[in-house]
């Protein structure tokens, strides 16, 4: 049967004689042989014992805590807590990476922007989808999870949005009307976006649109300002009574 010395069980795991000694003493694990010389040495049941200690501590539970439930669960028992301990921190991890990306997104469409607004969306950003998804269809929430632009996206569609909703700003800023070429061009570019977005679902674009136009309070949704929403129906409204001109 092999047997493993405490400098090879520290090799392998990278884990400090010392600590290795210190679980020894309080009796977390003890190596269960030793020879006539008195050097002690590991069997493979004290590696899975040590491996299941691994596993435990890095759930966070104190050396106390291990030591009274290192008896009374399985080996598989302990495996599935760790592996719904990695779900949460993946969860965590991928919450955390869209509040960066929103924040990034937030700074493409805001000149400026404050610490409340800031802190609001990083609270709000896990719930966003969840919240608007609500006005919508089983069939069409898997379409719009799959497509919708959102500010914790990083794909160029979303990107585009952005550019858009931008240069809507700049527009405004600067007095050009909705019904002029360059609002033309603006409701040009914004139906390609939703023919794409929506799959040419003419439908589900005025649905979708509707519930853009309700208050951000009521749907999680980014804010948009009243004026962009508006400059979006007269551009929208001009480009269809051109094409019939």
């Amino acid at each position: 049967m092999k047997k493993w010395t405490t400098g090879e069980i520290s090799k392998q795991r990278n884990i400090s004689i010392r600590t290795l000694r210190y679980y020894d003493q309080i009796n977390l694990l003890t190596p269960s042989y030793k020879d006539e010389h008195g050097k002690r040495y590991y069997s493979e049941e004290d590696l899975f014992r040590l491996e299941i200690i691994i596993i435990l501590k890095s759930l966070s539970l104190s050396l106390e805590d291990i030591h009274n439930i290192l008896n009374k669960l399985s080996y598989k028992q302990i495996l599935i807590s760790h592996y719904n301990y990695l779900q949460e921190q993946l969860s965590k991890l991928q919450t955390s990476i869209a509040n960066t990306t929103s924040l990034i997104n937030m700074i493409d469409l805001e000149t400026s922007f404050s610490w409340e607004q800031v802190s609001k969306l990083v609270q709000a950003s896990e719930n966003r989808m969840k919240t608007w998804m609500d006005y919508f269809q089983e069939d069409e929430k898997k379409l719009l999870k799959e497509t919708i632009p959102s500010l914790t996206h990083n794909d160029e569609i979303t990107h585009q949005y952005i550019l858009l909703i931008t240069q809507m700003e700049e527009y405004i800023s600067q007095g050009i009307q909705p019904e002029s070429a360059e609002g033309f061009q603006i409701a040009a570019k914004l139906k390609d976006l939703s023919d794409t977005t929506f799959h040419g679902d003419d439908d589900l674009i005025n649905k979708f649109w509707e519930v853009r136009k309700l208050p951000t309070e009521e749907t999680g949704l980014y804010p948009i300002s009243e004026e962009v929403l508006e400059f979006v129906e007269r551009c929208m409204d001009y480009m269809s009574h051109k094409a019939f001109d």
